[in-house]
């Protein structure tokens, strides 16, 4: 063993996926509380890259993949933004040959490895009793793959896109609401000024969260989002009709990245995947511009209106976490090592109907978040719809 157990145990902690604000205030609760009762908190560093990484010798210099966390380093760390962590998309069942460590090189040859065996005796080797892996479906789904290896995870939700199931809330998503309100409300007077069509793109792969709620706030007259294939020219029409009835001439639409042309597939950079089988979103707002212009003149007695395109991406994930992104994640830290005072691990700590609960984590691969059509989204209006807000949960759509 590399660490001789002291007190209670020792507790590993990691940030995976996308960076949001409210990381750092996750790891500062779970370490704080943990420290304080008689732990020892090891911060994992870059994800899962980090487990992976590890030399099991003591000569070795580590400081690459882990460190040993204080209160003094969380302290500092804990109003920021990001993760301190640093994070990472490796997915340790899925290394390719020019990313296996060069330690493992000879033992692991193949195009794609599983270097899952590795990972658990670096768990073990680090004297880890406890696992808080932070971050979406994703990481997640690998938090799982090693609970069924019999390490003791405790799952704790984080995505901008607000689609881990099971919770109303992944930290980030306020924020990322919050900044796409501000700054869309900020684009409105280029676009009045210049009477355009102010077109906005928003990340969110596979669920529109984050375009419904900003537009349901008022921040946009329509949004497109991945759960919908949308219609060219009935888009065109709305927002031309929506800017001759703004007294400044102007209107705007929010789009999800992973919005998708009637008809059509998601739009990509390249072809190049990253370990989890995702190709780079981006360019549907380009398209989406470029296509309400030329076909904005069928709706404007023939003449084009000139666009406004902005893609807002990593402004929206960049910088310190809003009132609600700085509350949940002490809150989900909290939960995660009152769970660990208990002795119960292989659970995912959530919001649900405005309550601090948690559930089984395997719900992360077992069921999908997105927008129920049906119930909140117009596909006539290309917009949000609701009918009552009684008893619903603080932002409102759920997967259930």
């Amino acid at each position: 063993m590399a660490n001789v157990k002291k007190n209670k145990g020792v507790i590993g902690i990691l940030t995976g996926g996308g960076d949001v604000p409210g990381l750092n205030p996750a790891i500062k609760s779970v370490t704080m509380r943990a420290l304080g009762e008689g732990y020892k908190v090891i911060g994992i560093r870059r994800g899962w890259a980090g487990t992976i990484g590890i030399k099991r010798n003591k000569k070795a210099d580590n400081s690459n993949c882990y460190q040993v966390l204080t209160e003094e380093l969380v302290t500092k760390a804990g109003r920021t933004g990001g993760t301190f962590l640093h994070t990472s998309r490796t997915l340790p069942s899925r290394v390719a040959k020019k990313d296996v460590p060069k330690h493992l090189k000879k033992k692991f040859k193949a195009e794609v490895n599983d270097l899952t065996p590795e990972v658990l005796k670096n768990l073990d080797y680090l004297g880890i009793d406890y696992l808080i892996p932070i971050g979406g479906d994703d990481t997640l789904s690998y938090g799982v793959r090693l609970y069924q290896k019999g390490i003791k995870v405790i799952a704790i939700p984080k995505t901008m896109d607000n689609d881990v199931p099971g919770t109303d809330y992944c930290i980030g998503f306020s924020t990322c609401v919050t900044r796409t309100i501000t700054m869309a409300n900020s684009l409105r007077t280029s676009a009045g000024s210049h009477e355009r069509i102010l077109v906005i793109e928003v990340f969110g792969r596979y669920a529109g969260f984050t375009a419904m709620l900003p537009t349901m706030a008022g921040a946009a007259d329509r949004c497109v989002i991945p759960e919908y294939k949308f219609n060219i020219d009935q888009l065109t029409k709305l927002l031309v009709e929506d800017r001759k009835k703004n007294p400044s001439n102007y209107s705007v639409v929010i789009v999800s990245e992973g919005a998708m042309f009637e008809g059509g597939e998601m739009v990509f950079t390249d072809n190049k995947k990253d370990a989890y089988g995702h190709k780079k979103l981006g360019g549907i707002g380009d398209l989406v511009s470029a296509s309400i212009k030329d076909l904005s003149a069928n709706y404007n007695s023939g003449a084009k209106v000139n666009i406004i395109n902005q893609k807002l991406s990593y402004l929206v994930r960049g910088g310190y976490p809003d009132a609600i992104d700085s509350i949940v994640p002490m809150a989900y830290g909290n939960l995660a090592f009152d769970l660990i005072r208990k002795g119960i691990h292989g659970r995912l700590v959530a919001l649900k109907n405005g309550r601090y609960d948690d559930i089984p984590v395997d719900v992360v691969v077992s069921s999908k978040k997105n927008i129920d059509i049906n119930q909140y989204y117009d596909i006539n209006r290309l917009r949000p719809q609701y009918k009552s807000f009684e008893m619903k949960p603080l932002f409102i759509m759920t997967n259930e």
